[in-house]
Parts: structure tokens; C-alpha cells; sequence
């Protein structure tokens, strides 16, 4: 029995005991293991960096989802890139009104692992006749992407390695282009409280690309450091302030039963500390 001991952080970090460890591999792109814990049931870690266990992974999942579809309200085409796990995939295909999904992940390797030692994150998403999958870098895809989408989802790793580009200042641009009028973007931008250079560059890059951009956040156990915040980044200002009634009557038109998620939770989650709003330059009342 060893320990797996997370690397994203000098000079602090969390250790997982590995009671089993179910797939190890160097893929072409980076380097996976999926084990087992006591705790955490299944986790995956790329790079030395834990990426998602079956305990906490709903939180994630449903937060990065869930809050720009049913924000959007008309949503027919989403654009997810990466999540190669599955998760936003299975959470997206819970939308009835969504009629096209394209998902582009980089590392094949890591569809087809999780798709077999991490079933419950897909839960069979992957079959979905709405998804096309493209094996590909997400920064060339937008590039070179003539398509429209109401939603695009970015679930990234952290910008080291592969996932360094789905931060850069092209990426966004991209990701602007390829969005349809009232489309929103998401992305995941890391835990503020050690990583608040990565908001504050995020925030630069944003500022003039939507006529909304803004940060929200969510408590994942998994991601050490505090609340994790998520970039949104809108085309219309107005779909940060849909109503909570609003929100309330479209999730359960949805018929989507959710863990985490929920209206009330949807509209704190804009809420964001002091700390990190002086860090983006925004008043408190935005």
C-alpha cells in the first residue's frame, strides 16, 4: 500500500492512500493514473495532479453545467472541450432542449480509460446519438471552427502541459467567435486562494471579449485550497441576472435531478470574496 502525493503546489499538498492501483501509463500526451482510495473511491490524476474522484466529482460536473445552460435557457448546441472523464458530458446530455453536443479532447487514451475504470462519471454518455467526438487539440479546433454554439464548456487541467493553451489569450478569442448571439463561456480557473494569478490573468484576458465576464465558484473537496472559481464569460449581460424564479422553474422543467445544483446555489455562486474581486478589479455590486 503506497501514497499518492499531489504535485500542483510547492511546499503544500494533500496525500491519497492508494489501497489499489487500477491503470498506470506515460499516454502520448501526459502521464494517468487511476487508483483506488478508501475515501474518494476512483481517482484519476494526470501529471502528478488529481483531476476528478467518483466521490466529489458531481460538484464539479453539475457547477460547470449546469449554471450556463439553464442561465442561457435556449441552449440547442454545446461545445465541451476537454473532459475527457466524461462527467460534463453525462451532466450536458441531461438536457432534453439540447439537440448537438460536440465534445473535443486532446488524449484519447483518457476517454477510453475512464470510459472503462471510471464508468459512473459517463454513465453512458458517450453512446448520446446528439455527440459528435473529436480527437483533437482544443486551441486548433476553435481556431479553425466555422461552427456556432450557445454553450461552451471548457474543462481543462490546470495551464501546465496539454492544457496550457485552453488559458491563452487565443483560446478566449476563439472561444468568442465560435459562440452564437446570448452564448455563454465557461471554463474552470483553479482555486483563487493559491492560484489568484491565474484569475487575475483570466479576467485580463476576457475584459473586452464579452459584454459580460465575471467569475464564479463552487466548494470541491478534491481541489484543495478553499472554493474553486469558474470564468464566465457572456454575450449577453443579462443572463448573469436571471431571476431565481426563473432558474427554479427551468430546472424542474428540465426534470434534471441534480446533487449540488440548485437555484439558490446557482445565484450565490456570482458571490465572490473580497479578496478576489479587488484582485479583478470589480466592486462588490456587480
Amino acid at each position: 500500500m503506497t501514497d499518492f502525493q499531489e504535485t500542483l503546489y510547492d511546499g503544500y499538498g494533500q496525500r491519497f492512500r492508494i489501497d489499489r492501483v487500477l491503470h498506470e501509463v506515460r499516454t502520448e500526451h501526459q502521464h494517468l493514473i487511476i487508483f483506488e482510495n478508501a475515501r474518494m473511491g476512483r481517482v484519476m490524476a494526470l501529471d502528478g495532479v488529481v483531476q476528478t474522484t467518483e466521490a466529489d466529482e458531481f460538484i464539479y460536473h453539475e457547477m460547470l453545467t449546469h449554471v450556463p445552460i439553464l442561465a442561457h435557457g435556449l441552449a440547442r448546441r454545446v461545445l465541451i472541450v476537454g473532459g475527457g472523464d466524461g462527467g460534463i458530458l453525462r451532466e450536458v446530455c441531461k438536457h432534453r432542449s439540447v439537440e448537438q453536443i460536440t465534445m473535443v479532447e486532446i488524449d484519447e487514451t483518457v476517454v477510453q480509460l475512464c470510459k472503462a475504470l471510471l464508468p459512473n462519471h459517463s454513465s453512458g454518455a458517450f453512446e448520446d446519438p446528439r455527440l459528435s467526438l473529436v480527437i483533437e487539440d482544443g486551441m486548433r479546433f476553435v481556431a479553425d471552427c466555422e461552427e456556432k454554439f450557445d454553450v461552451i464548456i471548457s474543462d481543462s487541467t490546470d495551464p501546465v502541459g496539454p492544457g496550457e493553451v485552453l488559458f491563452s489569450e487565443n483560446f478566449y478569442q476563439a472561444c468568442r467567435r465560435c459562440l452564437n448571439e446570448g452564448g455563454i463561456l465557461v471554463a474552470q480557473n483553479g482555486t483563487p486562494f493559491l492560484q489568484l494569478g491565474e484569475v487575475q490573468t483570466t479576467a485580463s484576458r476576457m475584459h473586452g471579449l464579452f459584454a459580460d465576464w465575471h467569475f464564479y465558484q463552487a466548494a470541491v473537496p478534491t481541489y484543495i485550497g478553499g472554493a474553486m472559481t469558474f470564468a464566465w464569460g457572456a454575450c449577453d449581460p443579462a443572463s448573469r441576472k436571471v431571476p431565481l424564479d426563473t432558474l427554479t422553474q427551468r430546472l424542474a422543467g428540465s426534470g434534471i435531478v441534480t446533487r449540488y445544483y440548485n437555484a439558490h446555489v446557482h445565484c450565490g455562486a456570482f458571490g465572490l470574496p473580497q479578496y478576489v474581486l479587488q484582485a479583478i478589479g470589480k466592486p462588490s455590486n456587480d
